[in-house]
């Protein structure tokens, strides 16, 4: 069965900044391959956030590799042609899928902070967050994770060798990429910090001056050790890279010892499932935020009979959900592994039932109102993703970052691995807030060798209208955005699968205590009706979001790209 719309011409890249299926993959624009062997019904596809990226991922199933052999491909290229957004000095979160055995495994290569981390380091002598420390420099890198997820990958569920499924990276980090608009954007709007650095101002800079669009960018020192790896693929935790990086990063100032890296490894965990509406909804779970956040979410609106509401209690509904949704992230999540967060009972529906009788169908809520998130013991955008499915009908979404653009802004010595910001993602400070404003306690806060929460939510819904595959950039609004496009979706009433990339988009995440609104995108009446609930709506100053989704309606054996205009009007990044 061919679940690919197919063209003409096969094995060619569009960038058509879309996904294919069964996963969306959203990034700032998004490349995508259709690719097809001898017979059209053989097909498979990849979507990435850049048409080298997705031409590698291609390459590797060309010579035989499977989905998994091709997202190692996908994700080292996009390290080489996006620094600001991925790379090996990063993280991320693998959505597997094995048509055998019709089995998901998520895949958790988040970072992981320091043995020397603690929350004091980001602090001043009066207990207040110092931002610059947590979100540049030395003390800003967590150990990252991807090196070891390729690992995993290739280890465990790959067919072909490290060294050929890294082979299209290392041509392109030694021949060079042309820059585009998002990487001399993304420059622009990080350049000070990057000139901080000799390391990077040096590799991303051309002779000290900015990129200019077309002009080719070469990263020997990246294609060195992408080689090294390809060669001893545990050299970045055990062997000479560790040592170079860690020799580094002591030297700079931070807190990274061999023994960190030494003791670094990937996680595999159960995704979230929901059942709302009649449909299945198959989302990321711990240190993702984002599975139990949905999970609260979509029940309350159950428990209120949602798509039977008019359209302004709709909305008032889903504001008042996420507020409670939003609160318990910032009350109990953190890394499973170090915090007990109470999963079964944040996703139940019983607790969800509760949650649902402290919400005024006619008024908003106060969030402070809500309980607070300081009454324990102690009181990230710039993302890339991709999706593959294989001819065997094996999936790969993947969602990768180093936080924001180009990470902590620092090259590890002779690497060319740009190191991340993910301290950033910890809770740090009492109930200060982070880069997104999300504010925690001590089941987000620094320990030693933890891992930060997170807002990426690849997402699945099956339902008998077929299967969407959707996600999204945006930090905090990552998981907003997700809900309100399976709404979308899953309405029972007149459908157009373009409305659910495409429609205007709002946020609350409990605090602060606002509506944040996308500007030009609701009418005024839409906006009095919110203040006259209590609701304080504030129009943010741009709009926010890539969304990217793949629709496979049930009764065909298509699928149709949704690629979000936002992207396509070049109104984000």
């Amino acid at each position: 069965m061919s679940y690919i719309k197919t063209h003409k011409k096969h094995c060619i890249v569009r960038v058509v900044r879309s996904v294919t299926l069964f996963f969306t993959f959203v990034v700032w624009s998004l490349g995508v391959t259709f690719f097809s062997q001898a017979q059209a019904s053989d097909t498979c596809a990849i979507a990435s956030a850049h048409p080298d990226a997705t031409a590698a991922g291609c390459k590797i199933l060309q010579n035989g590799g499977n989905a998994f052999d091709a997202a190692i491909a996908v994700t080292a290229a996009l390290g080489v042609v996006e620094p600001y957004s991925s790379g090996l000095g990063g993280g991320g979160f693998y959505l597997l899928h094995f048509a055998e055995s019709e089995k998901n495994v998520f895949i958790d290569a988040r970072e992981m902070a320091p043995g020397l981390a603690s929350e004091s380091l980001y602090l001043d002598e009066l207990g207040k967050a110092v931002p610059q420390r947590s979100r540049e420099g030395p003390l800003a890198a967590a150990i990252p994770g991807i090196p070891a997820a390729l690992q995993h990958l290739s280890k465990h569920y790959s067919k072909l060798s490290l060294a050929e499924t890294l082979r299209p990276a290392i041509k392109l980090a030694h021949d060079g990429f042309a820059v585009d608009p998002r990487f001399v954007r993304a420059v622009g709007w990080v350049e000070k910090r990057l000139r901080k650095f000799a390391g990077a101002e040096s590799v991303f800079f051309n002779a000290g001056e900015a990129f200019e669009l077309g002009q080719i960018l070469k990263q020997p020192q990246l294609a060195e050790t992408l080689t090294e790896l390809a060669k001893d693929n545990d050299s970045f935790y055990h062997g000479k890279l560790a040592r170079e990086m860690v020799n580094f990063v002591s030297a700079a100032g931070g807190n990274w010892t061999l023994s960190d890296l030494e003791r670094y490894e990937v996680k595999e965990r159960e995704p979230v499932v929901i059942n709302f509406n009649e449909a299945r909804i198959i989302t990321a779970p711990l240190p993702s935020s984002g599975g139990l956040v949905m999970a609260q979410i979509f029940h309350i609106l159950d428990e209120f009979s949602y798509y039977t509401q008019s359209s302004s209690t709709q909305t008032h509904l889903v504001v008042e959900a996420m507020r409670r949704g939003y609160n318990d992230r910032a009350r109990f999540m953190g890394d499973p592994d170090y915090a007990n967060a109470p999963v079964h009972l944040l996703s139940s529906v019983a607790y969800a039932r509760k949650r649902a009788k402290s919400i005024d169908i006619n008024h908003a809520t106060d969030s402070l109102s809500l309980p607070t998130v300081f009454d324990l013991s102690l009181e990230g955008e710039e993302t890339t993703h991709f999706s593959i499915v294989d001819d065997d009908g094996n999936r790969v979404a993947a969602t990768l970052s180093i936080n924001g653009p180009f990470g902590s802004g620092m090259v590890a010595g002779d690497t060319g691995i740009l190191l991340n910001n993910h301290m950033d993602d910890f809770s740090i400070g009492i109930g200060q807030g982070n880069a997104y404003q999300l504010v925690g306690n001590r089941a987000n806060g620094i320990e030693a060798h933890k891992r930060p929460l997170s807002s990426m939510s690849p997402t699945f819904v099956e339902s008998d209208r077929g299967i969407l595959a959707i996600g999204s950039p945006g930090g905090s609004r990552i998981i907003s955005m997700v809900v309100l496009s399976v709404l979308e979706y899953l309405d029972p009433g007149e459908f157009s699968s373009e409305a659910v990339v495409s429609l205007p988009r709002y946020h609350h995440q409990y605090l602060p205590d606002r509506v944040q609104i996308e500007p030009d995108s609701f009418d005024n009446d839409w906006v009095a009706e919110l203040k006259q609930r209590g609701h304080n709506v504030q129009v943010y100053r741009r709009k926010w979001g890539n969304m990217q989704a793949v629709y496979c309606p049930k009764s065909e054996q298509i699928c149709e790209v949704l690629n979000d205009p936002r992207g396509r009007e070049g109104v984000v990044f």
